[in-house]
């Protein structure tokens, strides 16, 4: 009876403290196009081990359970991704947003950066990832579309006549001035850990 007791304590002192160090990892939402790659579930995989070395537990975007058989698609599905990724930034502590460009030579995703504005609204620790951090804007944008400039020396684009920023920031200046951008996740995630007082 006496052993009994003593392994069914055990047993509760166990899960009380998986617990306990479970509240205490910290979660990073990883905000990304990867979800449209053909090999998202290694990327993914990858990122998760990368934060565990850090000790950090990485989240992974929800796809509303459209992966499921049988599941719906269409405006109900798109409904519940929205709702369940915003509700998983709430309750995560810092996100990691791959900002390389997407679809485009230029601009990083566009559900990216909203996840990367409500992470930023609601006070998390935030970190990009672009693959070249010191090129400026304006750099990149004149490579791909040209540029001229006015008589007042203003930069326009070549492609469509619009102003070009000129900051010699590596984003558009909402997003460089909101997010410390890194040349890799590991990098990027370093920086959250520091951030976030994670000791490894």
């Amino acid at each position: 009876m006496n052993q009994h007791r003593a392994e069914s304590f055990r047993s509760v002192i166990q899960q009380f403290a998986a617990q306990f160090v479970s509240t205490l990892i910290k979660n990073v939402y990883l905000a990304g196009p990867d979800v449209f790659c053909a090999d998202a579930v290694e990327r993914f995989a990858a990122l998760e081990a990368a934060c565990s070395a850090l000790g950090l537990r990485g989240i992974r975007p929800s796809d509303g359970g459209c992966g499921a058989a049988g599941a719906d698609a269409g405006r109900a599905a798109a409904d519940r991704i929205y709702r369940a990724n915003v509700e998983l930034i709430r309750h995560c502590d810092a996100l990691l947003a791959n900002l390389v460009p997407f679809r485009n030579s230029i601009e990083p995703d566009s559900g990216t950066v909203f996840e990367l504005g409500v992470a930023v609204a609601l006070g998390k620790t935030v970190a990009g990832v672009l693959a070249d951090p010191g090129e400026a804007y304006e750099t990149r944008v004149a490579r791909h579309l040209g540029l001229r400039r006015d008589a007042a020396g203003r930069a326009w684009d070549q492609n469509d006549g619009h102003l070009i920023e000129e900051f010699g920031q590596p984003l558009n200046l909402m997003l460089a001035r909101s997010t410390p951008v890194f040349a890799t996740a590991e990098l990027a995630l370093q920086h959250l850990a520091v951030r976030l007082d994670v000791a490894r």
